[in-house]
């Protein structure tokens, strides 16, 4: 029972001490995607309540890589924020773009984030929506004489 005992801790030292050693964590692949955003953050400004020409947006990558580029997920922070991303691989050189859809029927100031995950040096990737939407009608009307 000792030499069992002795024998496990000695193995789980074994391991401990491999798993901290710096040598054995992989390099990063230099040819690997790299994305180069034109912007992480989309300022929705103000928008009206209902206003669908307004409710989508786009951010546009380019992969400076030198490998294709898969986008395997991205995703909202919230069901009110519908991102699609592409579902080809983006060569080195070329770009693409993230449709981002935010429900404009919400009204109120928004923050919002889409996280998009890839085969780039950084797989995830966090940008983030902004902006305020109002609602004319529940606006209250100006009074005269004041």
């Amino acid at each position: 029972m000792k030499k069992l005992l002795l024998m496990l801790s000695f193995a789980g030292s074994v391991f401990l001490a491999a798993a901290q050693d710096p040598a054995q964590t992989p390099a990063p692949d230099p040819n690997a995607p790299d994305l180069k955003w034109e912007s992480t953050t989309i300022d929705y400004g103000t928008v009206t309540k209902g206003d669908e020409n307004n409710a989508t947006r786009y951010f546009k990558f380019t992969n400076v890589g030198k490998s294709p580029l898969i986008i395997g997920d991205c995703r909202g922070s919230c069901g009110c924020t519908v991102p699609q991303c592409p579902k080809e691989p983006i060569l080195p050189g070329k770009g693409g773009e993230i449709k981002v859809h935010y429900d404009v029927n919400r009204v109120g100031q928004f923050t919002k984030t889409v996280t998009v995950t890839s085969n780039a040096k950084s797989p995830n990737e966090t940008l983030k929506i902004q902006g305020n939407v109002i609602d004319p009608a529940a606006q209250p009307a100006p009074t005269e004489g004041k």
